[in-house]
């Protein structure tokens, strides 16, 4: 692709609406939009002013009165010259515009080009842009409050200071090899471990951040299990707040799998409700009951609910021993007299009570501690880079421990800035950039 050209595309999703808008960046952004608008006198294009305009059809007929905002290079989204156009949301007057606009020379943009141009042009560091697409693809309130971080620069600057420190290593090393005639090191290998270790401590605390960065960028799934009429349906409506699952007094009403996707403490979660799991019951109900069983081994996280107003059943303690990885005992319907005595978590679907101490008790059993503050990783691409700035600094920790021959040891140095500089996109290939990109939609 061409940044030569002037690139235009809807900038708003498909379907009806208020307001739709079309978006034109490049340098022949006005003399393109001059051509497709009708202005009451010629326009003076002052930065970012909004101004009135009609929008013609190729016979020059006015399909729709606009509002135009222009945008002068180079305090814009692309450091170009960037104009939209605020149409009415009707999807047959935001084509037409779009065509009118191409045929007066604009290319329609490729998918994410509006946000590749930002970043080529100096605008946006690769964090940044990718988590524009980030915000755009927000399904929770928290997502996008940490995209909305990420793009002021969160994770960059976490990042900016790991560099420069071992950029400094580096020029300290590249200096001494001028002296290596004089059989002089510029730098005793204690104080190269002494600077080594923080370098360590920065890479590993954001690798290991992750963890927590993917729960909120991906969401995690949650199953619902237990016996007949122990309360998981009513459980799970109280969890999504709304009547998602039918709920009856007739055991095995849920016959299969029910899923809601639900934000629980600013994370993504699918609830996924399961049919009642008991010995017996017909063929239609013992498929439902595998399908329960499939449910709990795929899910990221159990609840199994039992029915505190019923005594203790040996069924509860084999589904208990069935949990794998990270499960929750939830004991429902405290609100009625209590006759089993098994530990477990009370709540009452019913009522409401003890709902808000299980959302948090099931945050923390997914979320690792101590690393929700800002600038933590939320990218696969970016974590991966970082586990290979770990093993590079650790490589560099065991040569310098080692007393090999400074030359050597910058190469593990450089392996280590090599991932850092992909990261912030210094040294991303041209592949690379096109896969992030391509995810985007077309218009931002």
């Amino acid at each position: 692709m061409s940044l030569q050209h002037t690139i235009a595309a809807i900038s708003t999703p498909a379907g009806r609406g208020g307001i739709g808008v079309l978006r034109l960046s490049g340098a022949e952004a006005r003399s393109i939009a001059t051509q497709v608008l009708r202005f009451s006198q010629p326009p003076a294009w002052e930065p970012w002013r909004a101004f009135l305009a009609e929008l013609e059809d190729a016979e020059g007929t006015v399909i729709d009165q606009v509002v135009v905002t222009y945008y002068a290079a180079p305090r814009s989204y692309t450091t170009e010259d960037v104009i939209e156009i605020a149409c009415h949301g009707a999807p047959v007057v935001l084509r037409a515009g779009l065509d009118r606009l191409l045929h007066a020379g604009a290319r329609l943009a490729n998918p994410g080009e509006f946000t590749l141009r930002a970043f080529l042009n100096g605008r946006l560091d690769l964090p940044r842009a990718e988590a524009v697409h980030d915000l755009i693809q927000a399904t929770t309130l928290y997502q996008a409050r940490v995209a909305a971080q990420q793009i002021d620069g969160a994770v960059s600057r976490r990042l900016k200071p790991l560099k420069e420190r071992l950029l400094g290593l580096i020029t300290l090393l590249e200096a001494g090899i001028d002296f290596a005639e004089d059989d002089i090191d510029v730098a005793a290998a204690a104080q190269i471990i002494e600077r080594l270790d923080p370098l360590l401590a920065q890479s590993r605390a954001l690798a290991k951040s992750y963890a927590y960065g993917k729960l909120v960028h991906d969401g995690l799934s949650l199953a619902i299990v237990g016996r007949p009429n122990a309360g998981k349906s009513s459980l799970f409506n109280r969890l999504v707040e709304q009547d998602r699952a039918i709920v009856t007094d007739i055991p095995g009403t849920t016959r299969d799998v029910v899923s809601e996707t639900a934000s629980l403490n600013g994370l993504p979660v699918k609830f996924i409700d399961t049919a009642g799991i008991r010995e017996g019951g017909d063929q239609v109900e013992s498929l439902g009951i595998e399908r329960s069983y499939a449910a709990m081994a795929d899910a990221d996280c159990t609840l199994l609910v039992i029915d505190l107003s019923q005594p203790a059943d040996a069924f509860d303690a084999e589904l208990a021993a069935r949990l794998t990885g990270p499960s929750l005992i939830v004991g429902n319907k405290c609100d009625l007299p209590r006759q089993n005595p098994t530990e477990c978590l009370p709540v009452s679907a019913l009522t409401g009570e003890g709902i808000d101490a299980l959302r948090q008790h099931i945050h923390d059993l997914v979320a690792p501690e101590g690393i929700q503050e800002a600038g933590f990783l939320t990218s696969l691409r970016h974590a991966r880079l970082l586990d290979e700035v770990v093993l590079a600094l650790e490589r560099a920790k065991v040569a310098t421990s080692e007393q090999v021959p400074h030359e050597m040891l910058l190469l593990d140095l450089y392996s280590a800035l090599t991932p850092l500089d992909a990261i912030t996109g210094a040294t991303t290939a041209d592949d690379i950039l096109n896969r992030i990109f391509a995810t985007f939609c077309i218009g931002k």
